[in-house]
């Protein structure tokens, strides 16, 4: 080999790392911690069926029948 074909080859430099620490969630500009410190987010990690007090349950009333869920069905889309 001649020193001219030794002058194509590649390049390369060792640069700094721009983490302070070698976590990678240093390097993120999104906190999850907002994420993982909301009860509502975490429903997916919960272990037993939800079962509403007895209070809860007296206060929504009767189901609706399907001719009344049509109806309302309905009604909500006449104004699309």
């Amino acid at each position: 080999m001649s020193s001219n074909s030794r002058s194509g080859e590649q390049q390369f430099n060792i640069l700094p790392h721009p983490a302070k620490t070698n976590n990678p969630a240093d390097l993120d500009s999104t906190s999850r911690r907002d994420i993982t410190e909301n009860p509502a987010l975490l429903a997916h990690h919960a272990r037993d069926p939800y079962i509403p007090s007895q209070d809860l349950v007296n206060k929504l009333g009767a189901p609706l029948s399907r001719e009344e869920l049509k109806r309302r069905s309905e009604e909500l889309n006449r104004g699309q």
